[in-house]
């Protein structure tokens, strides 16, 4: 009886020292959870922080890319605009390189035009002077002959007087003045 009681006393501390470390035990574990718990507590707080930081960077790069975008159909708009104003300065370009060309050939022509104009007209001034010349020419030689004439008129009116009793003579004087004068005339109308 002694023994067992003994033994149920030893059961007895033992049970004790155990509910003891049971205790012991549960106070760790209820003091390592809260401790894990505020370690969890604070790292979902950074993670949370971390995540809100991450959306406000995300929205920050979303806006950024919508400029981005805004910004390159501006310049693609802009591109295309020079692109066919480039196109369009090109065609006129080649408009008025054509009309450049056509403006020389037709330059070319009327030069070659005045120069034709100009030789035609110095031909034709030079047949003007000459017929000028020939003009004066003609006319000082008509004035002789007027001259030659009037003298041959005076010199046959006083031979005719003196010769009116002559028929012969004044037939030969008359035809020396025709000759004469046919001589002049001839003369006068030659060209040189």
């Amino acid at each position: 009886l002694r023994q067992e009681q003994e033994h149920a006393i030893h059961l007895d501390r033992l049970r004790k020292s155990l509910e003891q470390q049971i205790k012991d035990l549960q106070g760790r574990l209820e003091e390592t959870e809260g401790n894990s718990l505020k370690g969890g507590k604070r790292v979902i707080g950074k993670l949370e922080q971390r995540i809100h930081e991450l959306e406000n960077e995300n929205e920050l790069e979303q806006h950024r890319h919508q400029e981005t975008l805004k910004e390159l159909r501006k310049n693609d708009r802009r591109l295309k605009d020079l692109a066919f104003q480039a196109e369009e300065d090109r065609k006129n370009h080649l408009r008025l390189q054509d009309l450049n060309d056509k403006l020389q050939a037709k330059i070319k022509v009327y030069k070659r035009q005045v120069e034709e104009a100009e030789e035609i007209a110095a031909v034709n001034l030079a047949k003007y002077r000459k017929v000028q010349t020939e003009l004066e020419d003609s006319a000082e030689r008509a004035d002789m002959a007027e001259n030659q004439l009037g003298k041959l008129r005076a010199k046959n009116r006083s031979s005719v007087s003196l010769s009116r009793t002559s028929p012969a003579r004044e037939m030969r004087e008359s035809t020396v003045n025709y000759r004469a004068a046919s001589t002049v005339r001839a003369t006068s109308v030659r060209p040189r």
